[in-house]
């Protein structure tokens, strides 16, 4: 079964026909269907790792300043408990808890779900990254994840490799040199060097680019998955957004033709969420 890392960017992907939603669609034809879908999203970063484990996970509106109508998606797959305790085993001697009631869906996960696997009927459990962790132990999580693979699982790791809120210009659809370089070696790092990954806070402009590390992180779980794997990375679409937010994706174990560029349209989306905003 493949793997994925897709830059999500707004919320309001989820309700947007553009270059990134069509990759994320076509994503979602060529893979066979999967038993479930474990997600790792940026915006279920906790003190702790932690899978949802509930039979019916509610769809999470983690975020402000948009219209009515994103508030009112809903992405209603059901869970699957038992693949909780595959993950905590596959991760032993790693600690994972059990989320019965606290999280569910998050926009992270939905927004690119809703055109990948539209029907929401394959069931989707996430899993918490753990924010008191270094980037060591994200890259060694995400191989050990490796085989759940094997069983069915589509693993999807859902962030942004470049995200900087406060540095947002609204009027940019291309990247700032700084947001550029950061991209286009954190490309060759997973294409070449993949268990390296983590040595990417070393980078000059790692500051910039990465001011908080939520949307970061998930990239290192396809890191480590790829790691573990003969399979080859594979970018499936890429671009920028605001000048500060980086749109690339990437996948893993299922060859897709480059869709390289910057042909995104930020006037589409709602300019007004405040740019120091962090649930982007």
């Amino acid at each position: 079964m493949p793997a994925a890392f897709i830059g999500h960017g707004s919320p309001m992907n989820a309700l947007e026909l553009n270059r990134y939603t069509a990759a994320w669609r076509a994503f979602g034809r060529r893979v066979s269907r999967p038993r479930a879908i474990l997600v790792i999203s940026a915006h279920w970063c906790i003190n702790a790792t932690a899978v949802t484990a509930m039979a019916r996970p509610r769809t999470i509106h983690d975020f402000y300043g948009f219209p009515a109508e994103l508030f009112d998606v809903q992405y209603p797959a059901p869970g699957l408990p038992e693949l909780a305790e595959e993950v905590s085993e596959v991760v032993h001697p790693t600690w994972v808890g059990s989320d019965l009631d606290s999280w569910g869906i998050d926009h992270g996960t939905w927004s690119v779900l809703v055109h990948a696997f539209p029907d929401a009927s394959i069931p989707v459990v996430q899993l918490s990254i753990n924010a008191d962790k270094p980037l060591d132990h994200h890259l060694e999580l995400g191989a050990k994840l490796a085989p759940l693979r094997e069983r069915g699982v589509l693993i999807v790791a859902s962030g942004n490799v470049v995200h900087n809120l406060r540095a947002m210009d609204w009027n940019l659809d291309t990247g700032y040199d700084w947001a550029r370089r950061f991209d286009e070696d954190a490309k060759s790092l997973i294409l070449s060097a993949p268990a390296e990954a983590a040595t990417l806070d070393g980078h000059a402009d790692f500051g910039a680019a990465v001011p908080t590390p939520d949307h970061f992180i998930p990239w290192l779980y396809l890191a480590g998955l790829a790691t573990s794997s003969a399979d080859d990375v594979d970018i499936l679409v890429d671009g920028y957004a605001y000048g500060s937010l980086s749109m690339t994706a990437y996948t893993l174990g299922l060859p897709t033709p480059v869709a390289t560029g910057t042909e995104f349209s930020a006037s589409r989306l709602v300019p007004h969420v405040p740019a120091d905003a962090s649930n982007i």
